[in-house]
């Protein structure tokens, strides 16, 4: 199995607070990875430094073949958009492939034909015409990871995605991410639930005190537990 990211001896600090001290791990082509810890513990500040919005202060992270920190999909926790403007469906998950136009200033075919796919994939393409702000809020979750899928197809990074969300949705969520991993994507997702039913993927990665450890899922409840 070949390795989608790397970390070694990573160090990630903001001013003289070290947030994660000498991490290594690897993570597998198709892995589905959640990252655990208490909060402040630096799980999305190791997110940001895989997209390249943290420089590490010591180590590094590379990529596997056909990786760019560009064209990874990312859902954050807090969406940033004005998620009232009145835009379509389709529109939103379009714009997920902005980080591919480079210097293009229109959306080509094969732009638009990625956010068709990333509707399909997800089994929403009958609200493609829909007003986002007129969705269920389980809806727009999936509209806000169909734009993320938009953007790759390699690796996909969420951060708390299943905030908000009754127990209905969230399944319903989750079970579309296992679809997505079984097909081949690698995903990585930040959660703060430590149960059984919320730990989806195949591996843990754990922070505790700048400490960083990746285990398989089931070795990492049996020390939880």
């Amino acid at each position: 199995m070949s390795h989608a990211i790397v970390a070694k001896n990573l160090s990630l600090s903001y001013g003289s607070n070290k947030v994660i001290s000498s991490a290594s791990f690897a993570i597998d082509e198709r892995d589905f990875v959640c990252i655990v810890g208490a909060n402040g513990s630096g799980k999305s500040t190791l997110v940001k430094a895989i997209l390249g919005l943290v420089k590490p202060s010591s180590g590094k992270i590379s990529f596997g073949s056909g990786i760019e920190q560009k064209t990874i999909g990312f859902l954050p926790q807090d969406v940033k958009a004005d998620l009232n403007f009145p835009a379509t469906v389709f529109e939103i998950v379009l714009s997920g492939t902005l980080g591919r136009l480079g210097m293009k200033a229109f959306y080509r075919k094969e732009d638009k034909t990625r956010a068709e796919e990333a509707l399909k994939r997800l089994g929403i393409s009958k609200l493609r015409n829909a007003s986002f702000v007129d969705l269920s809020g389980g809806q727009k979750q999936k509209v806000l990871l169909a734009r993320a899928l938009a953007a790759t197809s390699k690796l996909l990074i969420l951060d708390e995605p299943s905030n908000n969300l009754d127990y209905k949705s969230r399944k319903e969520f989750y079970g579309a991410l296992k679809k997505l991993n079984e097909s081949g994507l690698t995903i990585i997702m930040i959660t703060h639930d430590l149960d059984a039913e919320d730990l989806i993927g195949n591996k843990v990665i754990s922070i505790k005190e700048a400490k960083v450890e990746c285990a398989p899922t089931a070795d990492f409840l049996r020390s939880y537990k």
